[in-house]
């Protein structure tokens, strides 16, 4: 099951610092992970923001909120999920 996840991070300003780069670092090695695990298949950045698009490759709805609740950022983030299918008309085959 593909999904588009748009994410926006919004990490207060008054916050700690050195543990926003913690956080940062830990949210890397966690993207990073699943990517090479093929869950994460996308992603780009939305220029001008700290935000992304990503697109994930889960086998259910379950597995992607485990999934992106798992990320160090996870409480700074505001997201919208859009379910994604193959178009007829895609000439790539892995797109499911």
């Amino acid at each position: 099951m593909l999904a588009m996840v748009q994410m926006n991070v919004r990490i207060p300003l008054d916050f700690d610092k050195q543990e926003a780069e913690r956080l940062k670092t830990h949210e890397k090695q966690r993207f990073q992970e699943l990517q090479r695990a093929g869950k994460w298949r996308h992603i780009w950045r939305v220029v001008g923001r700290y935000a992304n698009v990503s697109i994930f490759d889960v086998e259910s709805n379950s597995e992607l909120h485990d999934i992106l609740t798992s990320l160090p950022l996870y409480p700074f983030m505001e997201m919208e999920v859009t379910p994604l299918c193959r178009h007829p008309s895609s000439l790539h085959e892995d797109d499911r």
